[in-house]
């Protein structure tokens, strides 16, 4: 079972979104047979039945056993992953393109980078998993509060230089200044390098739930600190 599934199809996409199915997820993260799944998400046998089929038709639940109980065999699924995320892909028609917006201050060119991250590492676990080899990856995850909108302006402007510094030191050929102020160290690799992709997000956070507001505090509102 894989930690997450990134969902290309866009009919397994649509499976997945049923509720009821969704919650068959949820319980397959341990093995179940029809039966016992019946019992734990309310359903009749039967009923659960078909939707086990529409989703292991998809890829999203796979046999783990099979038990022989007299003249009966009964089958013991589990689903694929822990979580799933579904991939632009399977919006292929109307998914966010980076190269639309390319605006390092546009929440737009995020979400579309957002995207594009969630597509380029959807693929490259599958292939890591089929080649049986360990994925090399890094993230950094943290929050930062600042005083006022030029202490945020600073902070990303210095944040950009350390950063494209950081760049023409370890890219082999020499950094490549991208569009809009960002870095491409994904092209122009060495004969014997490996391409990467670096990508650097700084947003609001939400509040809290139960708070007065969940609406995030805008670069406009910050504007006026």
């Amino acid at each position: 079972m894989l930690d997450i599934e990134v969902i290309e199809d866009p009919a397994a996409a649509e499976a997945s979104l049923d509720p009821i199915r969704t919650r068959i997820l949820h319980e397959l993260a341990e093995p179940w047979s029809a039966t016992q799944l019946a019992g734990r998400v309310g359903l009749p046998r039967q009923k659960v039945n078909y939707h086990l089929k529409a989703l292991e038709r998809h890829g999203l639940v796979e046999l783990v056993e099979e038990r022989r109980k007299g003249n009966v065999t009964e089958r013991v699924v589990q689903a694929t992953a822990a979580s799933y995320l579904i991939s632009p892909v399977a919006l292929a028609s109307v998914a966010p393109d980076p190269h639309r917006f390319s605006d390092r201050f546009s929440a737009f060119w995020l979400l579309a980078l957002a995207g594009r991250t969630v597509q380029e590492v959807g693929k490259l676990i599958t292939g890591a998993a089929a080649a049986k080899q360990k994925l090399a990856t890094f993230a950094i995850d943290g929050e930062i509060t600042f005083r006022s909108a030029a202490d945020r302006a600073a902070f990303a402007e210095e944040l950009g230089v350390a950063v494209t510094r950081l760049v023409d030191k370890y890219h082999d050929g020499g950094a490549a200044a991208g569009g809009a102020g960002t870095v491409n160290a994904a092209a122009g690799g060495g004969p014997r390098g490996r391409n990467h992709r670096l990508v650097l997000a700084l947003h609001p956070t939400l509040k809290p739930t139960g708070t007065s507001s969940t609406k995030p505090i805008s670069a406009k509102e910050q504007d006026n600190d």
